[in-house]
């Protein structure tokens, strides 16, 4: 059962360190960067830098995640459009207390591959061969055993009109 973080009944406008599933990170695109009034907590209207993300909230920047892009992408805000950044949940000191926070890795998580059952990829097989999917978005969206990887190539080779190499491209397929 999913559980609600009291702070996202307080500002749910915004991501904050509680949008975050416990214990992982989240890796954004950034959409835009501007300055802009924000509404807080009480009704307190305040001037801050905010980073619209792709398909998530907007994320409030400080200078401390701000210097942290800007090492990732450079000090101008318009080159972070477009730009991916890992989130992870942690706690700072503010005013005498500990506080959660969002902070930014120093570097983008990459994405990792999910195994492929073998009952998907006879499904993705079957796609293959209707023209409704390719071996590249197979090898691109899925990590795939040695054993899946010669039923591939044996697959590819009934299809008529199909050139196969004698094995996939190593960086197509690797973990």
């Amino acid at each position: 059962m999913s559980k609600t973080h009291w702070k996202r009944l307080m500002n749910p406008d915004y991501i904050g360190a509680y949008s975050l599933p416990e214990g992982e990170d989240l890796t954004v695109t950034i959409d835009y960067v501007v300055r802009e009034q924000i509404t807080g907590t009480g009704g307190k209207k305040e001037e801050c830098t905010v980073a619209h993300l792709v398909k998530n909230k907007p994320f409030i920047l400080n200078a401390t995640n701000s210097k942290s892009i800007a090492k990732l992408y450079g000090v101008y805000i318009e080159d972070w459009a477009g730009k991916k950044i890992t989130l992870y949940a942690t706690t700072t000191r503010m005013g005498g207390e500990t506080v959660e926070c969002l902070r930014i890795r120093p570097k983008v998580a990459e994405r990792r591959k999910e195994p492929i059952t073998d009952q998907r990829l006879d499904a993705a097989l079957k796609q293959i061969a209707a023209g409704a999917y390719t071996t590249q978005k197979l090898y691109a969206n899925f990590d795939v055993t040695p054993e899946q990887q010669d039923k591939i190539m044996a697959f590819m080779r009934q299809l008529p009109d199909v050139e196969v190499p004698d094995a996939a491209p190593a960086e197509e397929h690797a973990a």
